[in-house]
């Protein structure tokens, strides 16, 4: 599998900044959460979700015996190791150190990444230590 343009992935996610926050919703700027960027994006630059996508939870301390979200991309995505993320790359954080990953953005420059935030919506933000230290999978996304 043969990853995709990062510079295509990084231009199509910017389009999405300023799209309201939408529990479950993937719709540019109309309504979107953290996965629905994420799938928004890929629709973009890579075409149709290849299986849908069922109900989740909200739940950024859920726990469990699967890394439900991780799992779904490994089957789609081409899964990279989280220190060698870089522009264009999809990063999946846990946000409590015993939770799944259950957070998703996309790295837009060394240092920035965008995602969808509950009350702010899609936001370009500084890739902090705090956020680096959440980072638990990364994976690049595949040529259409």
């Amino acid at each position: 599998m043969t990853a995709a343009d990062p510079n295509l992935v990084v231009t199509t996610a910017l389009l999405w900044l300023g799209t309201p926050y939408h529990d479950q919703a993937s719709l540019r700027g109309v309504g979107c959460d953290c996965l629905g960027l994420a799938r928004g994006v890929w629709r973009e630059v890579v075409g149709n979700e290849p299986f849908p996508i069922p109900p989740y939870s909200r739940d950024w301390g859920e726990t469990g015996p699967r890394e439900v979200l991780a799992d779904g991309a490994r089957r789609m995505m081409i899964p990279i190791e989280p220190n060698d993320i870089s522009p264009g790359a999809l990063i999946l954080f846990r946000m409590t150190p015993r939770a799944i990953a259950k957070h998703v953005g996309i790295v837009t420059a060394p240092d920035r990444f965008i995602h969808s935030y509950e009350r702010l919506g899609v936001v370009e933000e500084v890739l902090t230590p705090a956020w680096r230290r959440r980072i638990s999978f990364a994976f690049l996304f595949p040529q259409h």
